[in-house]
């Protein structure tokens, strides 16, 4: 679609809360996680194709929490890399597949190899008593 637009930060809602997990004092007392949100229909900044297409693949709110660091300030630098990079992946376009037709070659490896697998399964049957 627009390769060069992407999420404004001052677009981004911050909330921030305990990390909790091990770090004894520092991680009990600091608010380093970051919860952030973003929505593209409330945002003036998006072009309406970008709109679109990201709300029909990723909803109407995009949300990352990150807890990686114990710096809040990387953790929201991380926090608004990983919103924009959902979004750059919600506008990549796949190229439409082409069927194509099974050579005769790989229709024959196929029925050998279905046949070879057979012969095997036969091989740990208990061997037939004939009367």
């Amino acid at each position: 679609m627009d390769g060069e637009w992407a999420v404004p930060e001052a677009e981004i809602e911050m909330r921030f809360t305990a990390s909790g997990g091990p770090g004894g004092q520092h991680a009990n007392r600091s608010n380093t996680k970051v919860i952030a949100v973003w929505r593209p229909d409330a945002s003036p900044s998006v072009p309406p194709a970008v709109r679109v297409r990201v709300m029909e693949r990723l909803g109407d709110a995009i949300r990352v929490a990150v807890d990686d660091e114990r710096s809040q300030s990387r953790n929201r630098e991380i926090a608004v890399e990983r919103i924009r990079a959902r979004v750059a992946n919600a506008l990549v376009v796949e190229p439409p597949r082409r069927p194509t037709k099974a050579t005769r070659a790989s229709r024959r490896r196929r029925v050998d190899a279905k046949r070879q697998r057979g012969e095997v399964k036969r091989g740990r049957q208990k061997p037939q008593i004939d009367d």
